[in-house]
Parts: structure tokens; C-alpha cells; sequence
């Protein structure tokens, strides 16, 4: 044979050579794309389990807070109520709650998908968005402090985080919701929750107290009593928990780090801090200003004005509007206490002007002062779309409007007929005699104080045999009730 036809099957082995090297580099390279893109999930992952878990430590901010601003007689009650939101929250939004607000068979008003969590592993994912149904479960119990039944609180926090709070989650937060694609703009825009969250505890809180009616005492005579909460320490304790969790709450709506998702939520943690920081101010001046004193149970509230303010813009705004909404929220809050005494609806820890009318800032600060750079870096569709007060014309607003009514009209609604049915079937509220001796005792059995509470011998109402003696009543005030206006 030629040597000229031997020269192919010469080649074969260095073809053969060839091949197995390119298939070693190709496999390699697979090896190393692997791990990388696993580090990225991985990063991820841990991110929205750090976030979730600080966002579930406020549950104790909450609870600290609202033990605070109730009398001692009612603190065991109060701390149950906590305890139990987070748990029973997290069971329904386990069983529905995550079905009805991210399904994976769902349209634009309402997923039915993935009940009990079955055929769904993105475990990272619900225990971050647990942590928000069982906060805004939370903020409810603050309203109806000191006077609702506990029979009638664990209903309703099975209906809020089971269904009323997944399905505006599911309008604004889920792909599908008619909220987010609403043709305006970039559609609704609440990156971490004024609306979604806070405003819904706080407008169902609200229904529940013009249904529950005003504790015995509070408003007597054309005047508003202050009836103030035995613990300023913990109360202040609380707020600091809760700002310390707020970071998770904000910075952790990112929902990654990679991505652009780091130096995002550093931005959302300065704005975050200076809302909060000005919300402070702000109250402080405002209450010298009309109390003539600087009040901490309204500096409380606004810390904590601040922070629900900066909630739906703390991704969209620069940090000098953030100073802005933060003092505004405290200002609106301040407002909502009064105007809440005004038409005589009782919150016992300022739930309600902290939540729901600070939250109705929130959602409209968007609209005033997004950035088109913020809207930008935080992915929105239409950042050409921005604030009002920047120059981005007023087509944002208007989709902040349109989801401001619809979230408001459908917890009214929703919250209205769910207290209205616990009302007149087991009943709301506790009796007179039980509202006066206290829910620790009537409720649950126990005095959260015994050396010095209603059943002791000490410094509160107790007599010294077991039973309480007749309370004081408050001295009568026209002011605001900044002592009693802790936020939940």
C-alpha cells in the first residue's frame, strides 16, 4: 500500500486524541459552570433566609411594643396574641395562603396553586413571605388591644393571613396580578410592602375597632381619657427591635444579592435608616410643639411613621427623599391619632396611624418622588415613569392611586363582614366586668404582675385578697393621647 494511502489511518489516533481532549475541557468546563451558578443560588438562598428570619424577630419588636402600651392587667393577653399570629399565620399560609398569593395555576385576580405547598420546593421563597403574612397579622392586634375576645382573634387570623392579605399579594407581588400590569406606568409599585403589608393590618385593624368600640373610660363626657400603657421601657425596646428588623423587611424585598440585587439593598438600608432617623425628629418637634413636651410614646410612633413610609418607595427614592417621606410619615401619623379621637375609634397602641395612614404615604410617595435612575436600578419596566415632584410626569401617581383604592376597598370590605360575622355569632368583645379586671385574669388566668398587679398587694388595683379593686378612672384630657399612641 502507498504511504500516501496509510496517511489517514495514521491521523486516526491523533483525530481519536483530539476528540477525547475536547470532550476532558468541555466536561471540565461543565464542572466549573456548576459550581458557580450553585454559589449564586446558594448566595441567594441564604440571603432571603437571613432577611426572613429578621423580618420574623420583629414579631418579638411587636410584641415588646404593644406589652408596652396596654395596661399591665392586659399584657399576657396582648403577648398571646403575638405568639399566636406568628404560629397560626404560619400554618394557614402554609395550608392557602401561599396557594391564593403565588399559585402556579392562577390568573390576575387570585392563584389556586400549590395548597399544603404541594409540588413546590422553593421553600426559601414562602419563609420569607411567611415572615410578611404573620407581620401583617400582627398589626391587627394592636387596634383591638385590651378589650377583644382571644376566640375571636384566632379566627380572624386565620381569614387575614389565609386569604384577605394573600390575594392583594398576589394583585401586586405575583407576576399575574392585575395590579402589576395594569398598563399605567410600570404598574403598582410597592417594592417592600406600605401598602401591601402595613396598610392592609391597618385598615383591617381599623374595621375591627369601629366594630369593637372604644375601651370603658377612653371617651367620656365629649372628652378623650388617656388611658396610658404601663411600660415606656418596653415599649421602646420594641421600636428598636422593630427598626433592627426592618432592614430584612426592605433590604431583603430585593429577594437577591447577585445580580445588581447587593448594591440595591444597601441603597434600601441607607433610606431605610434616614426615614426612620427623620420620622424621630419630626415627632419629637411635633409634639413639643403641641403638647408642649417632647412625647416618647409619640417618638415611638415616629420611628416608626418613618419606617412604614419608606417602605413601597425605599428602592426607588434617593436618600434625601427619603428625609422627606420619612418626617412626612411621623406628620400624617400624628394627624391620623388625632383624627382617630376626633371620631371617637379607639386604638389603644396607634396601630392604625402608624400602619394604615403612614402606609397610605408610602404607596403615594412612589408616585412623588421615584427617581428615574431608582426606578431603573430596581427593575421596573417603565422607569421613563417616575415621580410627580421630579418630573416624570403624573402617570405613576395614578397607578399608585388606582392600587391605593383597590387594596383599601377590598380590606374594607373583606375585614368588615369577617368582623361583622365573629360579632354576631361568638361575639367580639369581652364583658364589662371582664374588660375592667383585666384580660390577663378573665382570659387566660394569670397576672403578668403578681408582686404588684391586680391580684397582688402592690402598687396597681389590687386590694390584697385575689381580687381587683375598682380602677381610677383617667383624667380627662382634649388633647392627643401621645402616651398611649405606640404603634403595633
Amino acid at each position: 500500500m502507498p504511504t500516501s494511502a496509510l496517511l489517514p489511518w495514521r491521523l486516526l489516533p491523533v483525530a481519536a486524541g483530539a476528540l477525547l481532549a475536547l470532550a476532558f475541557v468541555s466536561a471540565a468546563s461543565a464542572q466549573e459552570q456548576d459550581p458557580v451558578a450553585d454559589l449564586i443560588a446558594s448566595i441567594d438562598t441564604v440571603w432571603l433566609i437571613i432577611c426572613g428570619i429578621l423580618v420574623f424577630f420583629m414579631q418579638a419588636g411587636f410584641a415588646m411594643l404593644t406589652a408596652g402600651f396596654v395596661r399591665a392587667k392586659n399584657t399576657a393577653n396582648i403577648l398571646m396574641k403575638n405568639m399566636i399570629d406568628a404560629s397560626i399565620g404560619g400554618i394557614s399560609f402554609f395550608a392557602v395562603g401561599w396557594a391564593f398569593a403565588y399559585g402556579d395555576r392562577s390568573n390576575a385576580l387570585i392563584g389556586y396553586g400549590n395548597f399544603f405547598l404541594s409540588g413546590f420546593d422553593a421553600y426559601a421563597d414562602w419563609f420569607f413571605q411567611f415572615a410578611f403574612a404573620a407581620a401583617a397579622a400582627t398589626i391587627v392586634a394592636g387596634v383591638l388591644a385590651e378589650r377583644l375576645k382571644f376566640s375571636g382573634y384566632l379566627i380572624y387570623a386565620v381569614v387575614l393571613t389565609g386569604f384577605i392579605y394573600p390575594v392583594v399579594v398576589h394583585w401586586t407581588w405575583d407576576d399575574n396580578g392585575w395590579l402589576v400590569n395594569l398598563g399605567m406606568a410600570s404598574g403598582y409599585v410597592d417594592f417592600a410592602g406600605s401598602g401591601i403589608v402595613h396598610m392592609v393590618g391597618g385598615v383591617a385593624g381599623l374595621m375591627g375597632a369601629i366594630l369593637l368600640g372604644p375601651r370603658l373610660g377612653k371617651f367620656t363626657g365629649g372628652r378623650v381619657n388617656a388611658i396610658p400603657g404601663h411600660s415606656i421601657a418596653l415599649a421602646t425596646v420594641g421600636m428598636f427591635i422593630l427598626w433592627f428588623g426592618w432592614y430584612g423587611f426592605n433590604a431583603g424585598s430585593t429577594l437577591e444579592l447577585t445580580g445588581g440585587g447587593a448594591a440595591l439593598a444597601a441603597k434600601v438600608a441607607v433610606n431605610t435608616t434616614i426615614a426612620a432617623g427623620s420620622g424621630v425628629v419630626a415627632a419629637a418637634i411635633l409634639s413639643r410643639l403641641i403638647t408642649g413636651r417632647y412625647d416618647p410614646g409619640l417618638t415611638i410612633n415616629g420611628a416608626l411613621g418613618g419606617l412604614v413610609g419608606i417602605t413601597a418607595p425605599c428602592a426607588v427614592v434617593d436618600p434625601w427623599a427619603a428625609m422627606v417621606i420619612g418626617a412626612i410619615g411621623a406628620g400624617v401619623m400624628y394627624a391620623a391619632v388625632v383624627g382617630l379621637e376626633k371620631v371617637k375609634v379607639d386604638d389603644p397602641v396607634g396601630a392604625f396611624p402608624v400602619h394604615g395612614a403612614a402606609g397610605v404615604w408610602g404607596v403615594l410617595a412612589v408616585g412623588l418622588f421615584a427617581s428615574e435612575s431608582g426606578m431603573a436600578q430596581a427593575g421596573y419596566d417603565s422607569p421613563q415613569n417616575y415621580g410627580l415632584l421630579l418630573g416624570g410626569g403624573v402617570e405613576q401617581l395614578g397607578a399608585q392611586l388606582v392600587g391605593l383604592v383597590a387594596i383599601i376597598a377590598w380590606v374594607v370590605v373583606t375585614a368588615g363582614i369577617l368582623f361583622a360575622a365573629i360579632k354576631y355569632t361568638i361575639g367580639l368583645r369581652v364583658s364589662e366586668a371582664e374588660e375592667e379586671r383585666g384580660l390577663d385574669l378573665s382570659e387566660h388566668g394569670l397576672d403578668s404582675y403578681p408582686d404588684f398587679g391586680p391580684t397582688g398587694p402592690g402598687i396597681f388595683t389590687g386590694d390584697g385578697n385575689g381580687e381587683p379593686s375598682p380602677a381610677p378612672r383617667p383624667a380627662p384630657r382634649t388633647e392627643p393621647s401621645p402616651g398611649t399612641s405606640g404603634g403595633n
